[in-house]
């Protein structure tokens, strides 16, 4: 179940998403404070809002790059280094909380992601909040690339993006299977269907 949502991060990542995070990257990089002030401020489009555009592959993509910008801005403000970041939106909530309990360990995490995956239109306050709380946390975000490309899904029916943030959330990583004993699962699942069979 996680093979489609685990393969879809790192290298998988568009070409268009890839080249917008490199440009963002590369205005904290450079410590070009200004542009990214600018993209912190969604209401009065300057010229970084206009360059994040220019990055979408298709029209319909364009409030994605320019939100995706947006969140980047937000997360690196008063950052010296950039970081691109890991895993989709739902892995990266994981990470968010503290000395009580991370991912959905901690009740407020647990209600943003609820709100973010219920939601039909692109929750654009909630993904700020969830960005927001992962600079706090000081966590490493979510995969810009891939959060343009899954973005840019946001309305197909299959498979659904808010599914897999809701499933990389809630369900535990894999186990490394160096962690259990060799065998012990195939004969405990292997005894288990045996008798399902038989009753």
């Amino acid at each position: 179940m996680t093979t489609e949502a685990a393969s879809r991060s790192g290298p998988e990542t568009s070409e268009s998403g890839a080249a917008l995070t490199a440009w963002l990257a590369s205005l904290v990089h450079n410590h070009d404070y200004g542009s990214l002030a600018d993209l912190r401020r969604p209401r009065v489009r300057k010229e970084p809002h206009y360059r994040a555009i220019w990055y979408s592959p298709t029209e319909g993509q364009r409030e994605v790059y320019e939100q995706v910008a947006f969140l980047f801005a937000v997360y690196h403000q008063g950052r010296p280094k950039p970081s691109f970041g890991y895993g989709s939106l739902g892995e990266a909530a994981r990470r968010i909380g503290g000395g009580a309990g991370r991912g959905p360990d901690d009740p407020g995490a647990a209600r943003l992601v609820d709100r973010i995956v219920s939601s039909r239109r692109i929750p654009w306050r909630h993904l700020q909040h969830a960005v927001t709380r992962l600079r706090t946390c000081d966590q490493p975000p979510p995969s810009w690339a891939r959060l343009a490309d899954d973005l840019s899904r946001w309305h197909d029916r299959k498979p659904r993006v808010s599914d897999e943030w809701a499933m990389a959330f809630h369900m535990p990583p894999p186990r490394p299977a160096a962690a259990r004993p060799a065998g012990a699962s195939r004969t405990s699942t292997a005894d288990t269907s045996e008798k399902g069979t038989t009753t």
